[in-house]
């Protein structure tokens, strides 16, 4: 298996595939594909492939609590009671929250337009799971989607942000949920000629990339 992390450093990036796999360093190959210099719109960050043999994980993905075994269950009698079934299997542990992944020959559909078949999917098995543990939080995940997605946000917030410098117009973002927003908030806060908020009712609302020149 192959997985991709980011860092500041190879070291933070290591660090975050070992919290993200939960594993030991001694139980991967680091392949360094690349790097992206400090600039005024992204952070110097490092990135790493890991390549791990599925049969070192065989056993992380496996449940270790009743919680998980009937997180597992739930999800997968969900998805196959919307006709696409699936196998579902643990993607991460951390403290107070639960990464499950899905495996499906359906995974497109069950991730749908802009992953919001998956975050319904995600919400009910939050539903469920909140009445085993309301301590826990569960991310629900297939093919990686969500990573993906995050990477595709910051850099649209960044090319989006250059725009709106070179221009000095504002620009309305397309409608995100509250943690898609906050993303955008966060990689464009410490651009100093730039600034952000959201507009809108609702779940799903925009968020506004503004020029307000620079503080220097």
């Amino acid at each position: 298996m192959i997985k991709e992390f980011e860092g500041r450093t190879e070291k933070e990036a290591i660090d975050n595939a070992v919290e993200a796999l939960n594993i030991n360093r001694e139980e991967f190959d680091v392949e360094i594909i690349g790097t992206a210099k400090k600039s005024l719109f992204r952070k110097g960050m490092v990135k790493i492939k890991v390549h791990i043999e599925d049969d070192d994980l065989e056993e992380e993905r496996e449940p270790v609590s009743d919680f998980e075994e009937k997180a597992l269950t739930f999800l997968e009698g969900l998805i196959e009671k919307m006709g696409f079934p699936g196998k579902a299997q643990v993607f991460f542990r951390e403290e107070n929250k639960l990464g499950l992944t899905i495996v499906s020959d359906y995974s497109g559909i069950l991730i749908g337009k802009k992953g919001k078949n998956l975050d319904a999917i995600q919400l009910l098995v939050n539903v469920y799971t909140g009445r085993l543990d309301n301590t826990i939080r569960v991310i629900v995940d297939a093919e990686n989607y969500r990573n993906r997605h995050e990477e595709n946000i910051v850099r649209q917030a960044s090319r989006m942000a250059e725009q709106v410098r070179k221009t000095r117009r504002s620009k309305l973002l397309e409608p995100m949920n509250p943690f898609e927003r906050r993303l955008v908030h966060t990689t464009l806060n410490d651009i100093d000629d730039v600034e952000t908020k959201s507009e809108g009712e609702g779940l799903y609302r925009q968020v506004r990339i503004l020029y307000k020149g620079s503080s220097h």
